[in-house]
This record gives C-alpha cells, sequence and structure tokens, in this order.
C-alpha cells in the first residue's frame, strides 16, 4: 500500500535549536495516526514541515505517493493549533470563504459547511460573527473549514483544544468516522490518553527525536503488564504485600504498580483473604507510563 504521507529521516533546526533530528514516519489510509509527546517535542515543527510551512534541513518528504509539491496540498486538511479565523466575518460567511480558497464553488462550500454546522450543532451560530463565539465553538468552526473540501490526508495539530467533554466527544466520532471512510489522520497532542484511545499507530517524540513508533499493540506488547486495580470492601492490609512496588488508594479502589517480573496471583490471595474483591483486573501500561518508563519524564496533562 503507498503511504498517503510518508517522511524520510526529516531534520530541522531554528539557529542553535535542533527542532527535528532525522524523524521518519508514514500513514497510511484509513488510519489514524498519533504524532505525541511533551510541548516542545517538535510536533508542530514536523507537521509545519509536512505541510510547506517550512522545509526540512535534510530529509525527504512524499506526499499522495510522490515528492511534496504545493498541488497535492489541495488534497490535505490542515487544522493548526494557533487560530486563523477572521474575528469580524460571519461564521457561514467565512467557512463559504475558506471552501472556496480550497478551490469549491461557493454554493457548494455553502452546503457542506451548513450540513457540517448542523452536525457539530452550531448551526443557530452561523450568522453570528466569530468574536462574539465561545474558544470550544471557534474550534468547531476551524474544525469544519479543515474538512470543507474533502480531504484526504486531515492534519489535526491539538484539535479538541477549548471544548468540553461533550464536545470532545462529537468530534472524536467525526474523526473515527472519517477514518473508516479512508481518510488518513495524523492527530497531534501531548495528550497521550487521546492518543491511546483514537490511534491505531503512533510515532511519540521527545526533543526532536522518535523514542518510540509503530502500532498501538505491537508498541504495548514490548512492556510488561505491571498494573492492578483492584476494587474492594474490608480491610486494605494486603497493600503492604512484598509484591508492590508503589500503589494510590482512593478509598475502596486501588492502583498498583507490581515490582518487575512480580506475580499477581500470590496477590490476589492475599487480598481475598483481608477483603472482599469485586473487581481484580491485570492491566497494561497506559502511553503516559510507557513514555516515563522510555525517556524519564512526565507529560504535561
Amino acid at each position: 500500500m503507498t503511504p498517503v504521507v510518508e517522511l524520510d529521516r526529516i531534520s530541522k533546526s531554528y539557529e542553535n535549536k535542533v527542532a527535528v533530528r532525522d524523524l521518519s514516519l508514514r500513514i497510511d489510509s484509513g488510519t489514524m495516526f498519533g504524532l505525541l509527546g511533551p510541548n516542545g517535542a517538535g510536533k508542530t515543527s514536523t507537521i509545519r514541515m509536512m505541510v510547506g510551512i517550512t522545509m526540512p534541513d535534510s530529509g525527504s518528504i512524499n506526499l499522495l505517493g510522490k515528492p511534496f509539491d504545493r498541488e497535492g496540498l489541495k488534497r490535505v486538511g490542515y487544522l493548526p493549533e494557533e487560530r486563523g479565523l477572521y474575528k469580524k466575518m460571519k461564521v457561514m460567511d467565512q467557512l463559504i470563504f475558506m471552501g472556496e480558497l480550497r478551490g469549491l464553488d461557493p454554493a457548494v462550500a455553502g452546503r457542506r459547511a451548513h450540513d457540517w454546522c448542523e452536525r457539530l450543532q452550531i448551526l443557530d451560530a452561523s450568522e453570528k460573527k466569530t468574536e462574539e463565539l465561545s474558544k470550544g465553538m471557534q474550534q468547531k468552526i476551524q474544525f469544519i473549514s479543515t474538512l470543507l473540501h474533502e480531504p484526504q490526508l486531515i492534519i489535526m495539530d491539538e484539535p479538541f483544544s477549548g471544548l468540553d467533554p461533550v464536545n470532545t466527544t462529537l468530534l472524536q466520532d467525526v474523526l473515527i468516522e472519517l477514518k473508516k471512510a479512508g481518510r488518513a489522520i495524523l492527530f497531534s497532542t501531548h495528550r497521550m490518553d487521546q492518543v491511546e484511545k483514537l490511534c491505531d499507530s503512533l510515532c511519540l517524540v521527545n526533543r526532536g527525536e522518535a523514542v518510540l513508533s509503530g502500532g498501538m499493540r505491537e508498541i504495548k506488547s514490548r512492556y510488561e503488564r505491571n498494573r492492578v486495580i483492584i476494587e474492594f470492601e474490608g480491610s486494605d492490609a494486603f497493600l503492604q504485600h512484598p509484591a508492590i512496588a508503589e500503589y494510590k488508594d482512593y478509598s475502596g479502589s486501588v492502583e498498583i504498580r507490581l515490582k518487575p517480573h512480580a506475580g499477581a496471583q500470590d496477590l490476589l490471595h492475599t487480598a481475598a483473604a483481608a477483603a472482599k474483591i469485586y473487581r481484580f483486573e491485570l492491566v497494561e501500561p497506559s502511553l503516559e507510563e510507557i513514555f516515563i518508563q522510555t525517556v524519564g519524564e512526565k507529560v504535561d496533562a
């Protein structure tokens, strides 16, 4: 399968700072790819090279099966982290204008904008000026403008910024539908819990370099299942078990990290002897825990 976008050992420096170093990745049709890492890791610098805002100092970028050129950008939708809306312009006029910039007929852009506003529950605001709207509603407008021309590659840099949980779920559902329809989606964030839930593959960057990459399941399979979740009633004396490295007690529910190669069965027997157990689950580490194990620092949430 020809990748929709492929980066081969790209690097970029600004004055004396290396923003991206020898980074490679590929994204196929019908997949959601997570580009993640802490703030300042090089995610946005990578995206800017991908869409031609800046050019790499070295390495190559293939877009839609051929070396990068501006013509290929007509099939790319890019939602930047910084908002780029006209504050004094009405929402619908702005969306139609954005569609025209992407080559759409104004009538087609208007119909698509109306449908998207209805889908994202902001149709009532379509005749208001952007400056009159909340940050969350502005984010929805920018989200719609990214999708109006039905791009094959969709790049989302922190797409859920400013959104409450209900609207975050609404946009996540849209992205999942687009993936099922065969679009390739690059989802960049420092929120690893979102990537863990949505993405098929990922590249985790730190200080401009890839520290983990591959399929989500393949990456997680590299790490020992050493976390236990226990919901219980009664004595918590079992928390002194020698297999436990550390734990967080939430009053009736406890999250435990086991020592390396420690078995969970003996802990289960000890816990069951001390308390009534409602749940005992051995779980794989989260992406954030994997990151901490890999580079030794905590990600900003």
